[in-house]
């Protein structure tokens, strides 16, 4: 084996836009606002299908902190550029209240080719996801950790919930966003491959059928990135707190050096059938980082906290090294306190469905 992958890793997040009268989503944005958001950040913030939505994304970085420093620069951007309009971002995964019927699409091919070709389950995507990009050169290695990192997908999304209300209701999931995303096609856990090569012949099989135009539109919750030599994890909600952000980029950029380790020594993570992940997926959705997890290697279910635990330790050693070890130890807050499903449902016992925005609003800022 060669040197280590530079494993430098790069955010992206999806923001709901709110009015901060009415906390409702704004259904057509004054068209100042986008403008006035690529006054401050230029092309590292761009629209979404749905109007009331959009993304921002750092540039590629080699530390967890340098990465979460630029996102909180973009998020104050995305907050001053929206102040003038009345408006507020907000950093989770569904709104509380807002229903996706009174929302519009974003005016462009690309999403007006989605609406023609997915129908209602395309119109209902009123949800927005973090994904995680890490530098890997080669593109065998690309398809082999992305194998290996499958199993611990369930985990990272545990660690992300924030979307447990959907239209007003409380879905009795930590995270409803997926049950929404799970309606499109090539979406989920990805195919198990041997090969790069044997990706682009999927793809290409895919693009010659007429079924897709490209690789962007294969939504697996981690895939190779069509425009950059990354992995891209794709299965996490946004999460409102960036402390709670940096923990997970940490532990994603952490499990990818150890899987590398273990790669380099000729070892490897026992890959799973795709029924085992997929249970703790589901397990992951419903109860967040307040639930169990199958620990598939004993055959029990066992306290997210355990797990978590256990997951520092094996890991700890290449988060020292990349120097993102105090954001690791962040994800035992997480296990512990829960994650903003938890206090989005607090906030709604303790004053409603408009105390859940405020909240949102109020964290979507802190650092």
């Amino acid at each position: 084996m060669g040197d280590r992958p530079v494993l430098t890793l790069g955010i992206e997040e999806e923001y709901l836009i709110v009015d901060k009268t009415s906390r409702e989503l704004v259904r057509e944005p004054d068209p100042e606002f986008l403008t006035a958001c690529h006054s401050e950040v230029g092309d590292q913030v761009t629209n979404e299908f749905l109007q009331c939505q959009v993304e921002v994304g750092t540039k590629a970085h080699r530390s967890v902190a340098d990465a979460v420093r630029e996102l909180a620069h973009l998020r104050a951007c995305v907050a001053k550029a929206a102040e003038p309009f009345g408006y507020a971002p907000i950093a989770a995964s569904t709104h509380p209240f807002s229903q996706w019927r009174d929302q519009t699409n974003t005016k462009k091919p690309r999403y007006e080719g989605l609406k023609s070709d997915l129908g209602q389950a395309v119109r209902r995507m009123l949800i927005g996801g973090m994904h995680i990009h890490i530098g890997v050169d080669d593109d065998d290695l690309r398809i082999d950790l992305m194998n290996q990192m499958a199993y611990f997908l369930p985990h990272l999304l545990a660690l992300s919930c924030s979307s447990p209300f959907w239209e007003g209701e409380d879905t009795g999931l930590a995270s409803y966003r997926l049950t929404v995303f799970d309606a499109l096609p090539r979406t989920g856990l990805p195919d198990l491959l041997n090969s790069h090569a044997e990706y682009r012949r999927l793809v290409g099989h895919l693009i010659d059928a007429g079924c897709i135009e490209d690789a962007t539109k294969i939504w697996w919750d981690i895939r190779p990135s069509d425009k950059f030599p990354t992995l891209e994890q794709r299965v996490t909600d946004v999460c409102p707190l960036l402390a709670d952000t940096a923990a997970i980029a940490a532990l994603y950029q952490s499990l990818m050096a150890y899987l590398y380790r273990l790669k380099a020594r000729n070892q490897r993570w026992r890959l799973y059938p795709r029924t085992m992940i997929m249970e703790n997926r589901w397990r992951a959705q419903r109860y967040g980082a307040t639930g169990k997890l199958v620990d598939h290697g004993r055959s029990t279910l066992t306290p997210f906290t355990a797990l978590i635990e256990e997951l520092i330790d094996m890991v700890g050693p290449e988060a020292e090294l990349l120097g993102c070890a105090a954001e690791l130890r962040h994800l035992r807050e997480i296990a512990r306190n829960g994650t903003s499903a938890d206090r989005q449902r607090k906030a709604f016992a303790e004053g409603g469905k408009t105390a859940v925005v405020d909240q949102l609003i109020e964290e979507f800022g802190k650092a």
